[in-house]
Formats: C-alpha cells, structure tokens, sequence
C-alpha cells in the first residue's frame, strides 16, 4: 500500500507550512480551522441558517437545499473535528456536495464541544437535531420517511450512535447512515493507531488530545453512546462506511464494517488505500476524494429509492 501521489502532495504542503494539531489550545484549534475553511463552488437553491430547540438550549444548524421540489428526503449531518472543534463553516463544502450529488436536504448540526460540554453532550444534541428532523418534516418540506444521518471523523460516531438509538423510538426512523472514516471505539489501541500515529494529518497525539477533553471518566470509553463497536448492531440501519489507508482511525472503522456486517446490516464499505484522514472534501486536489462523494451519494440515493 503506497500513498496517493496526490495525497502526498497535500500532506507535503501541510508539513511544509507547519500545519499541527499537536501542542495547541482547543480554543487556537478553532481558530486555526476558521482561518483555513475556503468558500464552496457548490451553488444550491438555498442554504438557510436557523436554530432548533436543544437539551441545553438552541442547536444552530444549516439546512442546504439543492432544489425548489417538494418532499425531498433529508440527511442529518455532524461535523468531524474530535467533539473538540469543528463547526458549520468547516464542514459546508461537504454538506453542499452531499446535498447535490445525493439530491437531498441536508441538516448540518452545530453541536456542542468539548471541553466545554463533556461526553455525552454532542451526543444529546445530535439526538436532539435529529429527532427534532424526524418530527417536523411539513415545516421543512422534507419527506422524513426517507431520514438518513451522516458524519465524518467524530461526527462519524454521532451519526453511528444516533443510528442506533434510532432503533428505540418509532418516531425517529434513520432508513441509511454514511460514516466516513469514523471514530468508533474509545479504548485507541488498534494497530493503525499505531502503523499511522505520524505524517498523515491526524496524529496520535493529536486522538488522545480529543479524547482527553470530550471524556468525564474511564468509564465514558466503554459506553456504547462513545464507542458504538461495543453495542448490539442487530436491525441497525444500512450503513455506507468510508475509511482511508493511512489514518489512525482506519481499523476501527473497518471493524465496524465487518461487525455491521456479521449483524446482518447491509453495508456498502471501500477503504481508500492511498488516503489519509480528512481526504473526503479535498475534491479540487485529490481525484479519489470525488470516488469516495459518490460512494456515499449513490449509497443515499439508494436508500431514498428503496
């Protein structure tokens, strides 16, 4: 397995400009990820900022629109960024490409972060988003029987989550959940965590540093609301999982995969070999950023046909 020359590319400019996760504030984080979210060339029919009720009060959130036509089906979005950072902005090229290469809604949350809200806050307001979604399909003009949830990284494992608590309540029914390259298990002790703990972007030190500040106690890690490769899978949604070669988190995400699938959930999963962790919206430099877009929108238009 050799890295993506393209990808390489990347990784080279990011050296070179001193580009590091490592040593830094959550607050510098945020600011350093603010400063590099680059406009989108992704024109849609709408893109609306508004805020929902919320277990700690308003949940911001940003709901893209890719036509005028009625009725279409929905996909709630959380953004990556360890619960630590991240934000709406960060993460609007990949909503805006997942709302028109898969014809659908998208609801981008803005969840609360760590340190500031702790495990399992993100998880109570994604819940909360979504859930309000599911319920309020006439006000956004969405066909919510056609209901998926998505993430990347951290937002990954919200989405996975949330997929699974959807299973207890009628009311909130996720048909197809998109994980790309996500966090699924707490305890960080698989070989790529290793193999891959320096020079691809997300680092090591970098997930311990996640983890130290979304967590309370020892005991958070082996909740399946933090780690949902510890849960029962049976009767999750279908699932489409993206994992990339050169991240620490690739065994993780592609455990998920096989235990969805010795679940008997269907599940359509590619691990891009060459790539390393954060690929999935650098579409303008790397061409195997737009397989894996398509990936994920053909598995949601699927879903939304089915």
């Amino acid at each position: 397995m050799a890295l993506d020359p393209q990808a390489k590319v990347i990784l080279d400019l990011m050296a070179d400009s001193g580009f590091t996760f490592d040593g830094m504030t959550p607050e510098e984080l945020r600011e350093r990820m603010s400063m590099t979210a680059m406009p989108s060339p992704i024109e849609l029919a709408s893109v609306t900022d508004r805020s929902i009720p919320g277990p700690a009060g308003d949940i911001p959130v940003r709901i893209y629109r890719p036509s005028t036509e009625a009725g279409l089906p929905v996909t709630v979005f959380f953004h990556g960024g360890g619960w630590v950072i991240g934000d709406l902005e960060s993460h609007d090229h990949c909503c805006r490409t997942i709302a028109s290469k898969a014809d659908c809604v998208v609801v981008a949350v803005d969840y609360r972060l760590a340190p500031e809200a702790k495990f399992p806050a993100a998880i109570d307001d994604a819940w909360a988003a979504t859930e309000w979604v599911a319920t309020h399909g006439e006000e956004l003009n969405v066909d919510t029987s056609r209901l998926a949830v998505a993430g990347d990284s951290a937002g990954g494992n919200l989405a996975a989550v949330v997929a699974n608590m959807s299973r207890e309540h009628e009311h909130v029914e996720v048909i197809q959940q998109a994980l790309i390259y996500p966090v699924t298990d707490g305890s960080c002790d698989r070989p790529s965590m290793t193999d891959n703990a320096e020079g691809y972007m997300l680092t090591r030190t970098a997930m311990d540093f996640f983890h130290e500040h979304y967590t309370v106690t020892i005991e958070d890690v082996r909740d399946p609301r933090y780690s949902p490769i510890l849960s029962d899978l049976a009767g999750a949604p279908p699932a489409v999982v993206v994992t990339a070669g050169f991240d620490p988190l690739r065994d993780q995400g592609n455990a998920y995969a096989t235990k969805l699938l010795e679940a008997g959930v269907d599940v359509d999963h590619v691990e891009y070999e060459g790539m390393f962790h954060g690929f999935f919206s650098m579409d303008a430099a790397i061409d195997v950023a737009t397989e894996a877009q398509d990936q994920v929108a053909a598995a949601l238009k699927d879903a939304f046909a089915r």
